[in-house]
């Protein structure tokens, strides 16, 4: 599904995304990603929730936004409540979506000028 064709220079922006992939300004990438308007995080580790560990979460901290995105994948599932916990105790909020609803989700934020990042994990696929 493609979001949309405005231009933003210097910003990442989500452009595109289907099942297997993000496209983020004109690169496609099909692994997991984290993406804020100022920075883009690619690869990030894990590719799915069973990979995801409080060190893949750290790289997220580090950013410092006042919003996570965590794209569980192509289906809504939740990680395991400890996990999220971390967010919790720095006073981050967090949503868990599907990639879609993240996509969607960080458009609008981002262009209302949020401090947002999208985590968005992506399987391996097989060539």
């Amino acid at each position: 599904m493609e979001l949309n064709l405005d231009t933003d220079e210097g910003r990442y922006q989500i452009r595109a995304y289907g099942k297997d992939f993000i496209q983020v300004n004109e690169q496609k990438v099909m692994h997991s990603l984290i993406v804020t308007p100022n920075q883009l995080i690619d690869p990030w580790p894990p590719h799915s929730l069973a990979d995801l560990n409080e060190e893949h979460l750290q790289i997220i901290l580090g950013l410092k936004p006042n919003i996570v995105l965590l794209g569980s994948g192509e289906n809504l599932a939740f990680p395991d409540a400890a996990l999220l916990n971390v967010f919790y105790q720095q006073k981050i909020g967090i949503e868990v979506m599907n990639n879609g609803a993240v996509c969607r989700t960080y458009s609008v934020l981002m262009s209302e000028g949020r401090d947002v990042a999208a985590a968005l994990l992506i399987g391996k696929t097989t060539a």
